[in-house]
């Protein structure tokens, strides 16, 4: 066999062998943590068999019932959240439960840009993702799949 004749494939932006769809994700009653872990897999496009680690081949995530979405143990009222306004004694701290309740949408991209890469492709990958607080969207003119995130590891 000749070993030369093998080649890898890398997706560029000229080309088209990455095909980028819609996926439509249902969080209620999902476990927060691991179903962003999945999302940031499929933003990504580490289920793709033409994956390649320093481009944007993965799919369009719609999340809907957002503000549905739990924690196991005592995570919802015992996390703390810090940020800080940038002003003297401006540091603020919220729960995960405050959080649900003020913008569910802010902390499900807030924890998904956690586990994507902290670098430009990082903040590329985070705009395909669109999350909506109830079960009703706007994206579909896109014709989204909706697929069940049970099924991924």
């Amino acid at each position: 066999m000749n070993t030369l004749s093998q080649k890898t494939i890398s997706v560029s932006k000229e080309a088209a062998y990455a095909q980028k769809g819609w996926v439509v994700i249902d969080a209620e009653g999902q476990i927060l943590g691991r179903m962003c872990s999945k999302v940031a897999k499929i933003l990504r496009g580490k289920y793709k068999p033409c994956f390649t680690p320093n481009q944007d081949c993965g799919d369009n995530v719609i999340i809907i019932n957002a503000d549905k979405v739990q924690l196991t143990g005592k995570k919802m009222t015992d996390r703390v959240y810090i940020r800080y306004t940038g002003y003297p004694g401006g540091q603020r701290f919220s729960t995960p439960e405050e959080e649900l309740k003020k913008n569910s949408a802010k902390l499900l991209t807030k924890v998904v840009r956690g586990m994507l890469p902290k670098n430009r492709l990082g903040d590329r990958l985070i705009t395909n993702l669109h999350v909506f607080a109830g079960a009703e969207h706007n994206m579909q003119a896109q014709q989204p799949k909706v697929i069940d995130i049970n099924t991924l590891k």
